[in-house]
């Protein structure tokens, strides 16, 4: 899809129906957690943070059978369909299913064309396309999560199938925005371990990262495998930096202070007793 401004969109419609990705589920979607990802992914667009967006909504007559509190009372819902766009809708996962189950050529053509399509800086007869592409998303990555962080946004459910190639917020599922600081907000009510907390989010963001070099190692040679490894390792610090930087601006701090992480961290602090 071409919109009038010559860029080019991929539509997705999340509810229609089942799908060969569908697994054991209806492929269906309610009317409130449709209206919640349109309201969502357009609020986190006008907050300037990357992510897919909702074009349209339509309402189904169809009745579709929900636990929406995951404790065996299930309700009978209105069903509805979300037409979203996204530059691409490639995750880590469609490249970790790929070097698992070892189709090879495949995923060296899915990334190549991957590359071609939406890295344009990266160049296609490179041998080290594929470690400049890594590089670039483990910096993205790191970027997004922070802008979540500056924010209070909670994804929810952050695993490898739900984070983009191309560093944007996809898939609203169980996400929410904490009312007032707590690292362990969990948006999630079936995320018992708390694992896709809010105060975990760049961790999982590392994880995720781990598996998406893990799927890209055959197709690197030795000495790339050992300076993607030193990308990785520079995560943290990528992440801390944009964090930093994040909260800088909410708080006017001008220039470098060897005191402003500490004010940044106490503030924080305090908005937690309170």
């Amino acid at each position: 899809y071409f919109c009038r401004h010559g860029e080019r969109w991929e539509l997705q419609l999340k509810g229609s129906g089942k799908t060969p990705y569908s697994r054991n589920g209806d492929g269906r979607a309610v009317l409130r957690s449709s209206v919640r990802e349109f309201l969502c992914s357009e609020a986190m667009h006008y907050l300037g943070i990357p992510t897919s967006r909702a074009a349209s909504l339509v309402v189904s007559d169809d009745d579709v059978w929900r636990d929406q509190f995951y404790n065996g009372n299930i309700k009978k819902e209105r069903g509805a369909i979300v037409l979203r766009l996204a530059k691409s809708w490639f995750r880590i996962g469609s490249l970790e299913i790929l070097a698992h189950s070892g189709e090879l050529d495949l995923l060296r053509r899915l990334l190549d064309f991957i590359i071609q399509e939406h890295f344009p800086s990266i160049a296609l007869n490179d041998s080290s396309r594929y470690l400049e592409f890594f590089s670039t998303v483990v910096s993205e990555t790191a970027n997004l999560i922070a802008l979540w962080m500056s924010v209070g946004f909670a994804h929810g459910v952050c695993n490898t199938d739900n984070f983009s190639l191309l560093s944007i917020t996809i898939d609203y599922g169980p996400f929410g925005f904490m009312d007032s600081y707590d690292p362990n907000f969990v948006p999630n009510t079936s995320d018992d371990e708390k694992r896709y907390k809010i105060g975990n989010q760049a961790n999982v963001g590392l994880f995720n990262l781990s598996k998406l070099l893990q799927a890209l190692k055959p197709l690197l040679d030795p000495r790339q495998k050992q300076l993607a490894s030193q990308i990785l390792e520079g995560y943290g610090e990528r992440y801390y930096s944009r964090f930093t930087e994040l909260f800088k601006t909410k708080l006017g701090l001008l220039g470098e202070n060897e005191n402003d992480n500490y004010l940044i961290a106490f503030l924080l602090k305090v908005s937690l007793l309170c």
